[in-house]
This record gives structure tokens, C-alpha cells and sequence, in this order.
């Protein structure tokens, strides 16, 4: 095969990039620019979903540029922020209105009051989901109901996550979406092949205006020859969380990966058994291959890295994201101080749309450092919290593969190894998400057969073992529940 090379859109909440890699995973070459973030009111999260596009396709450009054209392109891969869903004319591909966020929480009354009738038993049941703003169902809803631009479009009406309005104006109007992001929803059952029609009923969403569902690997389409002078096949297609657990490796039951991005995720790998959840976590579809699903159980930690921003941009405790591990070292113990960063409500195991963030046990002996600490160590006892709920589920974690942009972070990942006390694998290339859009697109354009087979691009990872003494832990983590039932209490 002459062309040797795989574009990767890996389209974020913060920034759009594209990568390049070869087929031995080498990445050769990437592009980056920043996505304006529009917050109209509190708990209020919006994108413009033209910027989206057409920084997307900037950013496109340069790498096919860099590869020497589109013919030395095998095949394009596209990982996204997931639950963000986008409005558009079918006729022109343009935007009918902002697209709404994963972290928007402005459906939670409508969210609760359907918790109220008692939907949520169904909705779990069907989808591995549970009732809240997070997801895309009811941000469609109420687009429909809200939006005048949405409300008119008629029959020329598309909605989708954002591969499937990236794949919509690459390929100038082939309608999917992959299994993958359709499982995010809520419109979808995890074992179903197409749009639930008593879902769609509930949420008043017409089934025309919807994609397609396909595989998360195979020919999806191919762009417009005029895009980049020929036409690339799209091969690859999965969320952000389910490209980062393929491209962890974590292709056997029980293997889990945690990216910490915006947000924190956890997935589990269960096989080809949709998992039921008796503690309030969520199954969801890992990858779907020539028609078969692979599933996961997942964790939501809505805030991460974006508590970390907010303490360097809004607060102005740090004056740019690395100083934390400086600050995080410079004190032997958080002082008493934690942070619960639910600022934008909590995710997994409580799911309490309406949870603020707190700092408590501050004191005259409080430092700066103390508090960046307390906001470091939060995501430890997050991913605990998790940790225990998984257990409940009967899923016991051996080991667990990190990745994201706070594990560059060595501080943060000893804490979490301490913690946790399993022992914590950071891979040697940090781009999982990245790379495992790529292994879809290499094994949906032929170049390997299996997953398996395209793990062979993945590199090596670093171990870190458990280090600290059980009393410490166990009085950090007291202190933890301490500060979160006070949040749940509020």
C-alpha cells in the first residue's frame, strides 16, 4: 500500500487537533488550535459548531500538507468530546444554533422531573444509562422545544454528536454515526441496532433528524475530493473515552484505563456482555466491529483538568497548570484541606446535577499549597469513589492505565497508585485517545485485521507502585467522605 499514513481529527472540549501518524504509530506531525467556550448563564456550556468545523478543517489541511497529499493518506480516524450535540441544515451542513455542551446542565429540571414519573428504571435498563443532563436526550428535547432555528428546519433537520457533524461537512452529507457515540445519548438500547422509538417519544425527537448507525470501524465515507485534492476514506470513528481505552490496550475483559482530560473517565472493558450496574455507574458501547458490540462499565468525573484551569485562569492560584506538582510537593499533607470539585454538579457513583464545590478545613495555617494540593489529591479520592463502586459491581481493578493531560503530572500519579493502592501504568506516548482513533481507522482500512493485530502501534508504559502507609490513607480518605456528605447534604 503506497499510502502509509493516518489522519487523526481528535476533536476536544478545549481545542481541535490533527495528527499524524504512520502505521507503526509513530506520530508524525500535529495541529492545534483552541474552541472559544461560550457560558450564556451558569451551569450554561455552549460551542460554535461552525468555529468547530472550520478550525477543524484548518487544522486538517496542514497535516495533509505535511504528509505530501491526500494520496499518502490511508485513511482519516475521528475521536470527539462526547454528549455535545450539534443543530444543522442538511441542505448546507451550517449550524442552526450553538451546540450544546456535555457539561450543560440547563436540562436538570427536566431531568428530574422525568426521574419524578419514574422514567429512570426503563432508561437504565435500556440504554446503561442514567437520567441526567449529561447526556445528549435532552439537550436535543430542548433544542427542539427552545431553539426557533431548531423548531423550524422541518424536514431538513439533523442532529448529531460531533463525529457525525465532522463526518457530515467532510464528506458533504453522509448522515452516521458510530455505535460508540450513539450510546451516549440515551436514544439508542445498548443492544439495539438503531433509535429506540419509545426514548425517542419521550424526549419528542423525530427519528429523521437522526443518523444512521454504523460500525466504529470500516469505510464510514470518504471526504469531498475537493476538500484536499482527492478524496480520503473515513475508516475510524469512537468517542474520546472509548478510542483512549482501545488505545490503552485494553482489549481483554477487566482491563481499565482512567483519562484525565476535562473531566475524569473510567472505563472497564466487559466484553461482549452488556454490564448491568447495581451502583449507579454506566455500560455503555466500546466499540462495535462488523456489526458486534464490545462493552464497557464507566465512570464520570465531570471535573478534572478544568479545576486545575480554573485555579490558573478564574482564581488565579496558579500561574500556569505545572506549577501544581511544584506547589503540590512544597507541603508533607493537605493540612486539613479538601476539595470537592463539583463544579458542575457531580458525576459517578452520586450523580447530583445540583452539587456545588466546596473548600473545607482551612485554616490561619492554610497555604496556597495546601489548596492546589487538596485540588490534586481530589482527583485520587474521585477515582476511590469510583474504585469502590466498580468493586460493587463485581468488577476488582489489578491495575490501572492512566492517560490524559494531567498525568504528565508524576506527583498527581504517585497519589493515585497511593491511593488506590494498585499499581498505576502511564503509557511512554501520552496521545491515547489519538492513537486509538488511529488502530480503528488501520483496522477499518485493512492495513491490520484485529484491534489486536493494530495494537502493535502502542508503545511501553511506566509503572508506579503503591507507596503509602495504610493509616495515611485511610485518614485521607475519612477526610474525603467528611467533605463530600457535606456537599451532599447542601
Amino acid at each position: 500500500m503506497s499510502a502509509q499514513q493516518i489522519l487523526v481529527i481528535d476533536e476536544g472540549t478545549t481545542s481541535t487537533r490533527a495528527m499524524l501518524f504512520g502505521i507503526d504509530g509513530k506520530l508524525h506531525g500535529s495541529q492545534q488550535e483552541e474552541l472559544t467556550q461560550y457560558y450564556p448563564a451558569p451551569g450554561l456550556v455552549e460551542h460554535d459548531a461552525a468555529e468547530i468545523w472550520q478550525k477543524t478543517l484548518r487544522c486538517c489541511e496542514k497535516m495533509v500538507e505535511k504528509a505530501g497529499g491526500a494520496d499518502k493518506i490511508a485513511a482519516i480516524g475521528i475521536t470527539n468530546q462526547r454528549e455535545t450535540v450539534v443543530a444543522w441544515d442538511k441542505r448546507t451542513g451550517e449550524p442552526l444554533s450553538k451546540a450544546i455542551v456535555w457539561q450543560d446542565r440547563r436540562t436538570a429540571e427536566k431531568c428530574d422531573a422525568l426521574k419524578a414519573d419514574g422514567h429512570e428504571p426503563m432508561i437504565q435498563s435500556k440504554t446503561g444509562l442514567l437520567l441526567d443532563p449529561y447526556f445528549s436526550g435532552s439537550k436535543i428535547g430542548w433544542m427542539l422545544e427552545n431553539w426557533p432555528g431548531v423548531k423550524v428546519a422541518g424536514d431538513n433537520l439533523a442532529f448529531g454528536t460531533i463525529e457525525s457533524y465532522l463526518i457530515y461537512r467532510l464528506t458533504g452529507g453522509q448522515h452516521v454515526t458510530d455505535a460508540s457515540n450513539a450510546s451516549r445519548t440515551m436514544l439508542m438500547t445498548l443492544t439495539g441496532e438503531d433509535w429506540d422509538d419509545e426514548l425517542l417519544a419521550l424526549f419528542d425527537i423525530p427519528k429523521a433528524a437522526l443518523a444512521q448507525i454504523v460500525d466504529c470501524a470500516g469505510h464510514l465515507g470518504s471526504t469531498s475530493a475537493d476538500l484536499f485534492g482527492s478524496a480520503i476514506p473515513i475508516c475510524g470513528s469512537a468517542g474520546d473515552q472509548q478510542a483512549a481505552t482501545i488505545g490503552q490496550a485494553c482489549l481483554e475483559i477487566g482491563q481499565t484505563k482512567a483519562t484525565f482530560g476535562t473531566g475524569a473517565f473510567i472505563l472497564t472493558n466487559s466484553g461482549q456482555v452488556a454490564p448491568n450496574s447495581e451502583h449507579r455507574l454506566l455500560s455503555t458501547v466500546l466499540c462495535q466491529l462488523q456489526g458486534q458490540r464490545t462493552y464497557a462499565l464507566e465512570g464520570s468525573v465531570f471535573v478534572a483538568g478544568s479545576l486545575m484551569q480554573w485555579l490558573r485562569d478564574d482564581i488565579g492560584l496558579l500561574k500556569f497548570a505545572g506549577e501544581s506538582e511544584e506547589l503540590a510537593r512544597s507541603v508533607s499533607h493537605n493540612g486539613g484541606v479538601y476539595l470537592v470539585p463539583a463544579l458542575s454538579g457531580l458525576g459517578a457513583p452520586h450523580w447530583r446535577a445540583d452539587a456545588s464545590a466546596t473548600i473545607s478545613g482551612l485554616s490561619f495555617s492554610a497555604t496556597k499549597a495546601h489548596i492546589v494540593r487538596a485540588a490534586l489529591e481530589a482527583m485520587a479520592h474521585q477515582c476511590h469513589d469510583l474504585k469502590t463502586a466498580f468493586s460493587g459491581d463485581g468488577v476488582d481493578w489489578r491495575s490501572l492505565r492512566i492517560d490524559g493531560g494531567m498525568v504528565a503530572n508524576d506527583w498527581m500519579v504517585q497519589d493515585l497508585a497511593d491511593i488506590l493502592d494498585i499499581p498505576v501504568e502511564r503509557p511512554e506516548f501520552f496521545e491515547t485517545t489519538a492513537l486509538g482513533a488511529a488502530m480503528l481507522a488501520a483496522v477499518g482500512a485493512g492495513i491490520y485485521d484485529t484491534l489486536a493485530d493494530a495494537s502493535a502501534m502502542i508503545s511501553g508504559f511506566d509503572s508506579y507502585q503503591p507507596m503509602l502507609e495504610s493509616t495515611v490513607r485511610d485518614e485521607r480518605l475519612a477526610g474525603w467522605r467528611k467533605a463530600v456528605s457535606g456537599v451532599l447534604k447542601n
